[in-house]
């Protein structure tokens, strides 16, 4: 009975419902279906640099992806001699586009969490943490969550939906599934108290900095108890000497923890798993590993449970780290009696308010859904409620479906990342020679005049200017690049560093066309439509994340 009995009900069901059809969330357009856990473990794993199969190995592994059923063209080998080695990144871009059949070209950057920012190099960022695909092949970078996960809108599965389809995003992620799970069944991946050891030079590291700091804190009582500890500006003294102490033990903490993180081997697990993004984070392993840190009650340090001290253990007033909470044992050494005391403290507080935040905000959520159900679009494109009464002129201000915004802060398109992708697909050649940066500002504003780039045709002047400005941004590169290889900042001439310029940045008439057409045409795609409940959409936009 509770099947959809008729053709018009499983199609609507199918519809409305289908996993396919629901990849993002109609909140901000951000990824819901993703990697998480051994997929993304074992992604990081494979995509190593230092990770190479041979033919046989190569050929499982691709097999994995489609149960040995779909047709695959193995790549050429990365190395071919002594003897032929496929690299994890090769299996990569096979997984994105098996065959030459498939019509997929897939192109983006980003960043991984091991990039090293402070550097900076990009594309050869030692930690490997630079992702970067080009016409469907992986080039270069270690995948986790930035590239996998959700919550980002420039990872590979939100730029497969928006550029190629649903389709092509879940079968990307069927073969990816079915690749991760056999591939991590098969290499094995565990964790052990072995993981969490710590060396005898972070031993003696974290001696060294709990003697340190406990000497200070104990210094900063000492001047308190005799009046000269010099107040922060609003505070009086026992506020002055809380938040001190505070921030000498949270340096402890951080100390331990860099140490900890830097004597760690690259093979270990907790590390891996901190690293692509699968399980937790640095904070974490050093807990295991060096330091557990200052315990807090309502973001606090321990309060006195009894007269003028916090357990019967400690001397009255006693304000000394060990006697407020501070758990200078890890969890591989083992808690005292009065630290396990203090983390329980601290845990029951972080039960206590998920209780009783999931009443506040199941109600608050109630109240929100039951005073916007009723609006939604009309064909005028206002925001109506039931009895027909104007909430908005225009809904958003834009009219456009949040569902499908592709930038940043609520922008609809990553300009950056559709131009990149435009001059991959489509590349400089001899019959289509790049521009002078006269000529594209002028074919720029030729395209920008007509009609369906102007509010009656559909067009809101903030994504014009936005258009043009990132095209006013290309061109000032273009005239920098030409400048500093010494040719006319507009004008092209027959000259052997004319390819230079054109290669650095430079932008072909058939590049430029395609760019502008693919943006205005996806602009006017992603219009709300008439009749969308957009008041129900918005509650549960504020309501769901709590």
């Amino acid at each position: 009975l509770y099947v959809p009995q008729t053709e018009e009900a499983r199609t609507e069901a199918l519809m409305l419902m289908g996993v396919q059809n629901n990849l993002c969330t109609p909140k901000n357009g951000e990824i819901l279906v993703a990697s998480t856990q051994d997929f993304l473990t074992s992604s990081f794993l494979i995509t190593r640099k230092d990770t190479f199969y041979d033919r046989a190995a190569f050929s499982l592994m691709c097999s994995y992806m489609g149960d040995g059923m779909d047709p695959i063209d193995l790549p050429t080998p990365a190395l071919l001699k002594p003897i032929e080695l496929w690299t994890g990144k090769q299996l990569f871009s096979v997984l994105i586009r098996p065959h030459a059949r498939m019509r997929v070209y897939l192109n983006l950057t980003l960043t991984e969490r091991i990039y090293d920012k402070s550097k900076d190099k990009k594309t050869m960022c030692p930690n490997d943490g630079y992702v970067y695909f080009r016409n469907s092949e992986l080039l270069c970078g270690q995948l986790g969550k930035a590239t996998l996960g959700n919550g980002n809108k420039d990872g590979l599965f939100s730029v497969l939906l928006r550029d190629y389809g649903a389709h092509a995003a879940a079968s990307c992620m069927n073969r990816l599934a079915k690749l991760s799970a056999r591939w991590i069944g098969n290499h094995g991946f565990s964790i052990g108290i072995d993981d969490v050891q710590p060396g005898e030079h972070l031993n003696r590291n974290k001696k060294l900095e709990i003697e340190k700091g406990y000497k200070e804190c104990d210094d900063l009582i000492n001047r308190y108890n005799t009046g000269g500890l010099k107040l922060l500006p609003g505070c009086n003294a026992a506020q002055t000497l809380e938040s001190n102490i505070t921030g000498k033990l949270n340096d402890i903490r951080e100390a331990a923890a860099k140490v900890c993180m830097a004597s760690l081997h690259w093979r270990n697990s907790p590390l891996i798993m901190s690293q692509c993004g699968s399980k937790g984070s640095p904070i974490n392993i050093s807990q295991m590993v060096a330091c557990v840190g200052q315990q807090s009650v309502g973001g606090r340090r321990a309060p006195n449970g009894f007269i003028d001290r916090s357990l019967p253990h400690f001397p009255i007033n006693s304000k000394t780290p060990s006697a407020k909470g501070f758990v200078a044992n890890s969890f591989y050494t083992g808690l005292t009696a009065t630290e396990f005391f203090f983390h329980t403290m601290g845990g029951r507080e972080g039960l206590v308010d998920t209780a009783v935040k999931t009443a506040e905000t199941g109600y608050m959520s109630r109240r929100l859904m039951k005073s916007l159900e009723d609006l939604s679009t009309y064909y005028d494109e206002t925001v109506r409620n039931s009895s027909g009464g104007i909430v908005q002129l225009l809904y958003g201000d834009d009219g456009m479906d949040p569902a499908n915004m592709e930038g940043k802060e609520g922008m609809p398109l990553n300009l950056d990342r559709l131009f990149m992708k435009t001059k991959a697909t489509f590349p400089a050649t001899r019959a289509h020679t790049s521009l002078s940066p006269s000529e594209i500002l002028k074919a720029a504003d030729d395209r920008l005049s007509k009609h369906d780039m102007t509010p009656e045709g559909g067009c809101s002047a903030a994504f014009k200017e936005s258009l043009s400005d990132f095209l006013k941004k290309c061109v000032v590169a273009l005239r920098k690049t030409r400048r500093e290889l010494g040719l006319d900042e507009d004008k092209v001439r027959e000259h052997v560093l004319e390819n230079v310029a054109a290669n650095i940045s430079g932008i072909t008439s058939q590049q430029l066309q395609v760019f502008l057409e693919t943006c205005i045409h996806r602009y006017h795609l992603k219009r709300l439509e008439a009749g969308a409940a957009i008041g129900a959409i918005g509650a549960q936009s504020i309501g769901e994340p709590g």
